[in-house]
C-alpha cells in the first residue's frame, strides 16, 4: 500500500512524478489516440444540486442523474441500481485513466533520464 511513497522518497525519486504538478510532457507524447476530456455538468447545475468540491469531477453528470432518481423515488432505493452503475463505471473508468496518465508521465521521465545520462557519457568519452 505504500509502494509509492517506498518509490518516491527512497529509490528513485527523481522520476517518480509529483501528482500535485502533473503533466510536464505535451499530451501527444505517449499515448497518441488520446481525447481531451469534456465536463457534461455545468458549475451552476453543480451548486444548485449542492454537490460537494471533491465529487465535482467529469462523472458529475452521472452523479447529478443519480441523486435526482434518489429523490424521485425516495422510499424504494433499488429504483436506482442503473444509474448508480453508469456513476461508479465513470469514477472506475477515470480512476483507470489517471493511473495511465501518472504511468506515462513516470516512463518518460525515465526516458528523459536515460537520455540524459547517454548525453553526459558521450561528452565524457569525447
Amino acid at each position: 500500500m505504500g509502494a509509492h511513497l517506498a518509490r518516491r522518497y527512497l529509490w528513485d525519486a527523481e522520476t517518480e512524478p509529483d501528482p500535485l504538478h502533473m503533466p510536464t510532457f505535451p499530451a501527444e507524447m505517449g499515448l497518441p489516440q488520446r481525447r481531451p476530456r469534456v465536463m457534461v455538468a455545468t458549475a451552476s447545475q453543480l451548486a444548485q444540486a449542492r454537490i460537494p468540491l471533491e465529487q465535482r469531477d467529469f462523472c458529475a453528470h452521472h452523479l447529478l442523474k443519480f441523486l435526482r432518481c434518489q429523490r424521485d423515488n425516495f422510499p424504494l432505493p433499488w429504483g436506482c441500481s442503473e444509474l448508480r452503475h453508469h456513476w461508479d463505471s465513470c469514477q472506475h473508468e477515470d480512476y483507470v485513466m489517471r493511473m495511465k496518465e501518472f504511468e506515462r508521465e513516470r516512463r518518460l521521465l525515465q526516458r528523459q533520464k536515460r537520455l540524459r545520462q547517454r548525453q553526459e557519457r558521450q561528452e565524457a568519452t569525447e
